[in-house]
């Protein structure tokens, strides 16, 4: 119903902010991570993408300061046992880029960190969004997405752990100096991304 909503911000609280929009003051709920942008500040025009949530009698507006992370809350919410507010919860944790990485790399503990989001919630997420951040375009691509990693490792799992951090939006610098600080050898990419996660969070 509502793709985005711009107007005055006029009030940021611990869970939503209230827009005013020709007089009217939208309600949205929103994450931490939103809140925290830097560009969103009280007296300013600003714009929140937006998702009309109903469920059972209840219809809130959520909102985010970026397509990305309301690209990242529609994929959370399509998870059994996730809701508006745990999804909320979820994205207040980290960055959308840093999330999508724990989800491809099953990084379950660091999405348990949030609120009501328990061991088993945290594994089905990552089971059944895996596939889909990487194969969707979820986050924003940095311009150096696609620089050669050639020169990392000849190791080919290496190559492939650097270019799914580049392509989950970790710039080719970070990347590099991530999967170069893991020390272990592993077969596979997989292996890498996890350790080099604990180098970037």
């Amino acid at each position: 119903m509502f793709s985005y909503i711009s107007g005055k911000l006029v009030e940021k609280n611990k869970d939503y902010a209230v827009i005013d929009v020709s007089g009217v003051g939208f309600k949205i709920y929103t994450s931490l991570t939103s809140l925290s942008d830097q560009s969103l500040q009280k007296g300013d025009n600003v714009t929140f993408h937006t998702y009309l949530y109903i469920k059972e009698g209840i219809m809130d507006l959520y909102g985010f300061s970026t397509k990305e992370e309301l690209s990242l809350f529609e994929l959370l919410i399509s998870v059994s046992g996730v809701g508006a507010k745990g999804a909320v919860s979820i994205l207040s944790v980290a960055t959308p880029s840093k999330l999508s990485l724990s989800i491809v790399s099953d990084d379950v503990a660091t999405i348990k960190k949030a609120s009501g989001i328990g061991a088993k919630t945290a594994q089905r997420i990552c089971l059944e969004l895996k596939d889909k951040i990487k194969n969707e375009d979820i986050i924003s691509k940095d311009t150096d997405a696609f620089v050669s990693v050639s020169d990392v490792t000849s190791d080919s799992a290496r190559q492939d752990a650097v270019s799914a951090l580049i392509v989950l939006g970790y710039s080719n610098q970070e990347a590099q100096r991530a999967v170069g600080s893991v020390r272990e050898t592993f077969d596979d990419a997989e292996s890498y991304i996890k350790h080099a996660l604990k180098n970037l969070l």
